[in-house]
């Protein structure tokens, strides 16, 4: 059975995700917490497998909490909540320890797995959020290769005295 823990400010939305949760019979939610500190007290009072953690959360951030949970209870499973899959929370909830961003219009489906996929040792990302780290991932390669082909940066490139219509051009074939 996973142990659960739902933490998110509103009532209605940790009441949906519990019904989710538990309409499976391998998930268990144990315990809900209304801000971070108290899923920060929660957690050390019970056993918890995953914790579904709100961003943006009042009395302390989501991500002030995953690093506390990362200090104190560093084998908790953390998967963040956002409404929204902004580009900069994905990177630093998972660069904080986090093992997933779920956002909140997931499909029950993706809740299911979201749970399950972390307390096996996985990563889940919404696919929204998936998204992100994506095309970052395609930027980053995009822009390594436009360096190597350029001999040297873009940035360089653009110092020595080509043309924007050059570099256009360059840039095009690439």
């Amino acid at each position: 059975m996973i142990r659960v823990l739902v933490t998110d400010d509103e009532p209605r939305m940790r009441a949906g995700i519990r019904k989710i949760l538990t309409s499976v019979n391998d998930i268990d939610v144990i315990a809900e917490a209304a801000n971070c500190r108290e899923a920060i007290e929660l957690s050390r009072a019970e056993r918890v497998d995953v914790v579904l953690l709100d961003l943006e959360m009042p009395v302390m951030d989501g991500l002030s909490a995953l690093a506390e949970f990362r200090q104190t209870i560093p084998d908790m499973k953390v998967i963040m909540l956002a409404t929204f899959a902004k580009q900069q929370d994905v990177f630093r909830a998972l660069s904080e320890g986090s093992v997933g961003l779920l956002l909140k219009d997931s499909t029950p489906a993706q809740m299911i797995c979201a749970v399950r996929t972390a307390a096996v040792g996985g990563v889940y990302l919404s696919p929204g959020a998936a998204r992100h780290v994506v095309s970052s991932q395609v930027s980053d390669q995009t822009a390594r290769r436009t360096e190597a082909r350029a001999g040297g940066s873009a940035t360089n490139w653009f110092q020595r005295g080509s043309s924007g219509q050059e570099g256009h051009a360059s840039m095009a074939t690439s």
